[in-house]
C-alpha cells in the first residue's frame, strides 16, 4: 500500500489530472484504489514469480527501471480509460442516447423524465451515474473495460448492448418467475472458497442421457425457459456479490460432468452453446474461475471449445480436473471443511456435529509405510466424532480402534477397511466410558498421499440415563 500511495502522491505533484473536465484529484485517487483493488482480487501467477525473483536475486537497475516504466504507462493507460469510461457513460445517461443511438427529440418534458429515470438507472444493483460516486460503479465498469482489453467505445457498446439485452429479457424481473421444476437437480450453491468467492455447482450428470434431455428440451419454448432458469441461477448468484471496494465482486463455477454421457442432443448442445455466449456477452469477468471436474475421456477426444471459448479461456481462469483428481483439485480452491462430502470434503447438509469453524488437520503419509493418527480422549462420558479423508494418489487401507489409558482394559476396534478410496470422506464416532484415544493406522504400500482430519468431543448422556428417566 506505501508504493501505491506513493504513487497517487507523485500523480498529483506531476500534474497528470490536470484538465478537470476528465476527472478530479479525488477521482483520480478513488479511481486507483479501485483498479488496485479490483487486480489484488485477482492475482496472477506471473506476478507473483517476479516478486519472488525479486527476492531471490537483485535485477540491474536499467533492467527495473524499464519495468516499472511498463508497469506504470500500464496502470496510467487502464486508469484514463476508465476516466474516459465514466464520462461517456454520463455523456449517454445526460444524453439520452445509453441503450442505443441518442434520441431525435431535443428537450421537452417527454425528454427531461426521461433522463431522469436514467439518473437512476443501476445495473446488478449498482447504480451506473458515475457522479453518484457509489463504490460500486468502477467496480462494475472495469468489468466491460477488463472484457474489451480497455477499448473504450467497445466496452461502452458491450455496456449498451447488456442493458438492451435485459431490458428485452426482462432479466429484472426474473427472479420472481418459478422456473424450477425440472431443474432442481441441476445446480445448486454451497458455501465459499478460500478468498470468499461464492461457489456455485453445475451437474452435468442429471442429465445423463439422451432421454432426459428430450423431456426437458424438447421444445423451443422448454429450451427458452431452461435459458431463462440459467440467467435466473446467475441473477441469484450476483445478490450473493459485494460490489465495494474490497468486497468479493465474482463467482466460482465448478462444472460436475460425471455421469455425463455422450454425445449430447443437438437441443442441449444449443441451448449451452446460447446460455455460454449470453454469460459472455452480458455478465462480463463475473466468474472467477470455471472448474470442470469428473471430465471423461470422450470430452478429451471429441471435445473441442468453441472459438467463443477459447477467447473467454484468455480472460478467465478455467481448471479441468479428471476423475482421479478431483478432490485434490477442488481443494487448492476451497477449503476442506468447505468442500461437499461428495467430493472428498467435510460440508454436510444440516451438520449438528461440526461447524466451518472447527480446525482441519492434515498428516502426510509416506510410501511404504505406516502412519498413525492418535486423537486423545481423556475424559468419560463423552462422544468423540471425527471426520477424514484421503486427497491424493491411489487408495490406502486402514483401520480405527480405541485403545484405553488403562493397560487392564481391551482394546475396542472400530472399523478394518482393507481399501480407503481417495476423495471419499469418512465420519465416525465412539462413547467414551473410559480414558483413552481413538488411534487411526493407514497402511501404504505404494505412493505418498495426504489425509485431512478433523475431531471434536461432545457432551452425552448414556442411553441407560435416559431410559431411568
Amino acid at each position: 500500500m506505501g508504493k501505491k500511495r506513493e504513487n497517487i502522491n507523485k500523480a498529483k505533484e506531476s500534474g497528470k489530472v490536470q484538465d478537470q473536465n476528465m476527472a478530479t484529484l479525488f477521482d483520480y485517487e478513488i479511481a486507483l484504489q479501485v483498479q488496485e483493488g479490483h487486480e489484488k482480487g485477482c492475482p496472477s501467477q506471473t506476478n507473483s514469480d517476479q516478486e519472488t525473483d525479486e527476492e531471490t536475486f537483485e535485477e540491474p537497475p536499467s533492467v527495473r527501471e524499464d519495468r516499472l516504466n511498463v508497469a506504470k504507462r500500464m496502470k496510467e493507460r487502464k486508469f484514463k480509460a476508465l476516466v474516459e469510461f465514466r464520462c461517456r457513460v454520463e455523456d449517454a445517461i445526460l444524453g439520452d442516447y445509453l441503450f442505443g443511438k441518442p434520441s431525435n427529440k431535443v428537450g421537452g418534458e417527454d425528454n427531461a423524465k426521461a433522463i431522469e429515470q436514467l439518473k437512476e438507472i443501476t445495473l446488478w444493483g449498482v447504480p451506473l451515474m458515475p457522479s453518484k460516486r457509489h463504490g460500486g460503479t468502477d467496480i462494475v465498469l472495469l468489468k466491460f473495460l477488463e472484457a474489451k482489453d480497455y477499448k473504450v467505445l467497445e466496452a461502452l457498446e458491450m455496456l449498451q448492448r447488456t442493458l438492451k439485452w435485459r431490458k428485452e429479457f426482462k432479466a429484472d424481473e426474473i427472479l420472481e418467475e418459478n422456473l424450477v421444476p425440472g431443474f432442481e437437480n441441476l445446480t445448486y450453491q454451497n458455501s465459499r472458497d478460500k478468498d470468499g468467492h461464492p461457489v456455485y455447482y453445475n451437474v452435468y450428470g442429471a442429465l445423463k442421457d439422451q432421454q432426459t434431455q428430450y423431456r426437458i428440451l424438447a421444445s423451443e419454448e422448454k429450451r427458452e425457459k431452461f435459458l431463462r432458469w440459467r440467467v435466473q441461477y446467475m441473477e441469484k448468484a450476483i445478490k450473493e456479490l459485494r460490489f465495494q471496494p474490497g468486497g468479493t465482486n465474482s463467482i466460482v463455477q465448478i462444472i460436475d460432468m460425471k455421469h455425463a454421457q455422450g454425445p449430447t442432443t443437438k437441443e442441449l448442445r444449443s441451448v449451452c452453446r446460447k446460455s455460454w455466449k449470453l454469460f459472455q456477452d452480458h455478465y462480463p469477468h463475473l466468474i472467477h474461475l470455471n472448474i470442470i471436474i469428473n471430465v471423461p475421456l470422450w470430452y478429451y477426444i471429441s471435445h473441442t471449445f468453441s472459438s467463443r471459448l477459447k477467447t473467454q479461456r484468455k480472460k478467465s481462469k478455467i481448471v479441468i480436473a479428471r476423475p482421479g483428481k478431483v478432490t485434490s483439485t477442488l481443494l487448492k480452491f476451497i477449503p476442506p471443511e468447505n468442500l461437499p462430502v461428495e467430493y472428498g470434503g467435510f460440508k454436510r447438509d444440516n451438520d449438528d456435529d461440526f461447524s466451518p469453524e472447527d480446525k482441519v488437520s492434515e498428516v502426510t503419509v509416506r510410501a511404504n509405510a505406516f502412519e498413525h493418527i492418535r486423537i486423545p480422549a481423556p475424559q468419560a462420558g463423552v462422544t468423540m466424532v471425527w471426520d477424514l479423508t484421503v486427497v491424493v494418489s491411489c487408495d490406502v487401507s486402514y483401520k480405527e480402534e480405541f485403545i484405553p489409558d488403562d493397560e487392564g482394559s481391551y482394546k475396542v476396534l472400530l472399523q478394518n477397511e482393507k481399501e480407503k478410496k481417495k476423495g471419499e470422506g469418512v465420519r465416525n464416532s465412539f462413547y467414551i466410558s473410559e480414558p483413552g484415544k481413538i488411534v487411526i493406522t493407514f497402511d501404504n504400500p505404494l505412493l505418498k498421499k495426504k489425509v485431512l482430519y478433523r475431531y471434536k468431543t461432545k457432551p452425552t448422556v448414556p442411553i441407560y440415563v435416559l431410559n431411568k428417566k
